[in-house]
């Protein structure tokens, strides 16, 4: 039997999201050289819910867009016969911008890797800076976040599942860990 540990709440998520709003603003001194960019799906929402604040904060609406990593993915052979594409929707010249990438949670690296695998496709930004609301540790590749809401070490056996109103009817973060067979409770 799995057990779930809430480790943020809703008031906790809102806290994060004020944070890391405020520290892409000092790090890049203000909002004017900025553009985000959530990867799809809970990254694109974190990455809305960051230009809101900004938005709020500085009274700067940030250039937003939204990035599909699907053919970009180094695991997608073997797991499905025809991918389920998205959209990439990035409506401004990333070229010159400070990017900032946003995404859920940061395990081994590789989906980050696609993104900006990706995102070189589409121009030549200033600098890609990466935001995530959750790492998790265990990295197969050299990849480390800029910005971090939560930093939740874990073992193999533990997930992450960051839950988002778009998309759960509730913001938390929760901490699975899933026993296996024969482990003694």
């Amino acid at each position: 039997m799995d057990t779930t540990q809430s480790i943020i709440d809703a008031k906790g998520f809102e806290r994060t999201i004020t944070r890391l709003s405020h520290e892409i603003l000092e790090r890049n001194k203000g909002a004017e050289t900025l553009g985000i960019v959530g990867i799809r799906t809970r990254g694109d929402y974190l990455a809305r819910r960051i230009a809101q604040a900004i938005l709020e904060g500085e009274q700067v609406a940030v250039p937003f867009g939204t990035l599909d990593i699907t053919l970009y993915r180094d695991d997608l052979r073997g797991r499905l016969s025809q991918p389920m594409l998205k959209t990439t929707d990035i409506l401004y010249d990333i070229t010159g911008k400070n990017i900032i990438l946003v995404d859920d949670v940061l395990f081994t690296g590789r989906t980050i890797r696609s993104a900006l695998n990706a995102l070189m496709d589409l121009g030549r930004p200033a600098s890609i800076q990466l935001a995530v609301f959750v790492d998790r540790g265990h990295r197969e590749l050299p990849i480390k976040a800029d910005f971090v809401g939560k930093n939740i070490p874990t073992s193999n056996d533990q997930e992450i599942r960051v839950l988002m109103a778009e998309t759960d009817h509730e913001d938390a973060v929760l901490l699975i860990t899933h026993q296996q067979e024969g482990d003694a409770q």
